[in-house]
């Protein structure tokens, strides 16, 4: 009788509510449920983009010519789409400028989990210290991701591509500078469709999460989670921006790398 009054009582303890399950509080489970949530989102983007990257034609020397040129008939090769860098026009520089991003980023999420140490020290002044080098991070990310934007945009004067478009009821012939929804100097309008989703999604989270960082740097400097006794906020937001920092690296890999 002991043992299954016992048994019931401890029934009624971890069924009765106030249980932290994993020994995770509400808000990191919930948290956690949101990122899964989101990586089914970027994980459907990414097979769709590699789904039309590998059905595509890919460039051939021998079929195409030994130097590169953009054109419609096949996918266009990264090293050639990005490789310009601010203030250095006519500089051929594969994926230099897209490297600074991804160390830019990656940087980032080490400041941020010196912050989160810094909370669970419960010292204020290293988290508003390390929250702001984050802050700081994520801003100059975005800010490189909108000049590279820009000059994916506006195109290379001089290195137009010849495709046919639908123009007053007939097929045209003219040079494509630059790329947007419908015409793409660099390949197929796709590759430019899905550049500009997926990247400016991403660069949505980004930007969403800086937003997070400010207002959480706001409180650290307020003393809202000294009072509390805990900075388990910097936590929370620190694994939306592990998060966001971890699917750049398959972005990188998907749209700069294959």
């Amino acid at each position: 009788m002991a043992t299954v009054a016992t048994q019931e009582v401890s029934s009624k303890k971890l069924w009765g509510g106030g249980m932290e399950p994993m020994k995770a509080s509400y808000g990191k489970l919930m948290m956690w449920f949101f990122l899964l949530s989101d990586a089914f989102t970027f994980s459907a983007l990414l097979i769709t983009y590699g789904l039309n990257r590998f059905g595509a034609h890919a460039y051939d020397p021998k079929q195409h010519g030994a130097e590169f040129s953009f054109s419609t008939e096949y996918w266009p090769v990264p090293d050639h789409v990005f490789d310009a860098i601010p203030f250095f026009h006519g500089l051929h520089a594969p994926l230099v400028f897209v490297g600074i991003m991804t160390f830019i980023l990656i940087m980032s999420s080490v400041t941020m989990v010196l912050a989160v140490e810094a909370g669970h020290r419960m010292d204020q002044k290293d988290v508003e210290k390390w929250m702001m080098w984050t802050i700081l991070g994520g801003f100059t990310f975005l800010g490189c991701q909108a000049w590279e934007w820009t000059h994916f945009i506006t195109g290379t004067e001089g290195h137009g591509t010849l495709m046919k478009v639908f123009s007053d009821g007939k097929w045209i012939t003219k040079e494509v500078v630059g790329a947007n929804l419908v015409e793409n100097q660099y390949g197929p309008p796709l590759f430019a469709d899905l550049f500009f989703f997926i990247t400016g999604f991403h660069g949505t989270h980004v930007f969403s999460g800086v937003i997070l960082n400010i207002l959480v740097f706001y409180n650290t400097t307020m003393g809202v989670y000294d009072r509390r006794g805990h900075y388990e906020m910097v936590e929370k937001v620190g694994l939306y921006w592990h998060f966001v920092d971890l699917v750049w690296v398959f972005v990188f890999t998907f749209f700069y790398l294959v």
